[in-house]
């Protein structure tokens, strides 16, 4: 059975660190680029950053670029999204995923074939 397990979200006030993880189990984890998403109420699924398959090419949604920090440990099958400098905009329900699409779909929802369950966090000001 396919599983992304999120763990790491919480509440931290502005200007605070989480660093969030996602083990992943029951498929072949370096055959897929993982990305993460995170999703406000009201508001649609955003993308927030992806890495490729071996950890050499990652890409981040402008609004966090310099803050977040994405990466990928293929011997443990788990993926980290480091967030930095955290701003009460970041608050959300956050998604890991996998992907095998081509990098010019990986900021798209639509692209991802595994999600994991969401872990919230809440950045208070």
């Amino acid at each position: 059975q396919v599983q992304l397990v999120e763990s790491g979200g919480g509440l931290v006030q502005a200007g605070g660190s989480l660093r969030l993880s996602c083990a992943a189990s029951g498929f072949t984890f370096t055959s897929y680029a993982m990305g993460w998403f995170r999703q406000a109420p009201g508001k649609e699924r955003e993308f927030v950053a992806v890495i490729s398959m071996s950890g050499g090419a990652r890409y981040y949604t402008d609004s966090v670029k310099g803050r977040f920090t994405i990466s990928r440990d293929n011997a443990k099958n788990t993926v980290y999204l480091q967030m930095n400098s955290l701003k009460p905009e970041a608050t959300a329900v956050y998604y890991c995923a996998a992907t095998r699409a081509n990098s010019g779909s990986w900021n798209i929802a639509g692209a991802y074939d595994y999600w994991g369950q969401g872990t919230q966090v809440t950045v208070s000001s």
